[in-house]
């Protein structure tokens, strides 16, 4: 696992009324400290990546479809400088996974229906000067590639 990600297995408890998932609490050991809360939708086969932040921290997770989440290492001096973590999380896989700053980080919707995807960033988006560096999703020198891997 990259230096700095981690995750969290969700817990979903069902009744006769519906579901309940916690999502992040701030007495989890995973927890930083809170900006704000939002959503966001990525429609089948979209991918959406790639970028970092230089000061936030990412909790994200998927409570509606799929999603194929990839972080990379590019952190000079990190011990895990170059590497690649694959994560499957969403409807059939409850997790949650802190993205630390400066980790590059994308998500391709793998599931047949729009995947809702929830963030709980450590710092508010601001407006005037976001936090946010992008590199093309398909033309980089990330050592990955977004195809579907059959076999």
């Amino acid at each position: 696992m990259i230096n700095g990600v981690a995750t969290k297995h969700l817990k979903v408890i069902p009744d006769e009324r519906g579901r309940l998932m916690e999502i992040l609490r701030n007495d989890d050991n995973i927890f930083v400290k809170f900006g704000q809360v939002y959503l966001t939708t990525t429609y089948p086969g979209v991918v959406k990546a790639w970028h970092y932040h230089k000061k936030q921290d990412d909790f994200i997770t998927c409570v509606k479809g799929m999603l194929k989440l990839v972080v990379f290492d590019g952190r000079d001096g990190s011990p895990t400088k170059g590497e690649v973590n694959e994560f499957f999380i969403g409807e059939h896989n409850p997790l949650v996974i802190k993205v630390p700053a400066m980790i590059y980080h994308g998500w391709k919707c793998v599931s047949e229906d729009e995947a809702l995807v929830i963030n709980c960033p450590t710092e508010p988006y601001n407006r005037e000067n976001p936090d946010e560096y992008r590199l093309d999703p398909h033309v980089n020198d990330i050592p990955y590639k977004w195809e579907r891997k059959d076999g």
